[in-house]
């Protein structure tokens, strides 16, 4: 059970920093990008040591594919992340609420300046590069886990920064499903790219590190 509960603060965590920081602290590029990454790697280094710190469904899915962890585990871990991101949604509207904000504006992701098919393309490729690197740098053969949750911060943050203003920069379902499900319209109506296209390149990740980097142990 601590393994579960750790997954959801850590995802809880990400998602409450991350949008509230869209919406409550309007913050810009940086500011995002940088609250995304800081959160996870915060929560990676207080929770890491419980679960293995995934906090995200596409890690998750990496992970079973490179046997890094069970197939029940890897359902609870995706069922606790995405409890944690709708709880995190669910107090970041009622801030946003609060303080007399649009309650349909809770730092979801959509892509309303770009295609349906170059969102999809940019949401699997910044994904892709995430769980590589995730991948190789928790790798036991030529990893580095001191430095792990640094290595993934940054990481987080600059794909955020990247494509913030294509689709958001979501790289995780979860963090995709809380906002929507509080503020509908486009973006709950675009969540199936968020869950897929990241999925997609997670599959890819998975498949490059244990091949073709030996990413495995």
């Amino acid at each position: 059970m601590r393994k579960y509960v750790a997954e959801f603060m850590g995802t809880f965590m990400l998602v409450f920093l991350g949008t509230g920081a869209v919406v409550i602290a309007k913050g810009d590029a940086l500011t995002i990008g940088l609250a995304f990454g800081l959160a996870i790697t915060v929560s990676a280094y207080a929770f890491g040591g419980i679960s293995g710190g995934q906090f995200n469904p596409t890690v998750t899915t990496a992970m079973l594919i490179n046997h890094r962890i069970k197939s029940l585990d890897a359902i609870y871990y995706i069922v606790a992340q995405i409890l944690g991101a709708v709880v995190a949604s669910f107090f970041v509207r009622t801030f946003v609420s609060g303080l007399k904000l649009s309650a349909t504006q809770l730092g979801q992701t959509d892509f309303p300046k770009i295609s349906t098919g170059l969102a999809f393309i940019v949401e699997t490729l910044i994904t892709f590069l995430f769980i590589t690197i995730i991948l190789n740098v928790t790798s036991k053969e030529h990893g580095n886990g001191d430095f792990a949750g640094i290595v993934i911060g940054i990481t987080l943050s600059f794909l955020i920064i990247f494509a913030l203003n294509l689709t958001g920069g979501s790289l995780n379902p979860a963090r995709s499903i809380g906002p929507a499900l509080f503020a509908g319209g486009s973006a709950f109506a675009h969540l199936w790219l968020y869950i897929l296209a990241p999925e997609v390149g997670a599959i890819l990740a998975a498949f490059f590190s244990k091949y073709l980097l030996g990413s495995e142990y």
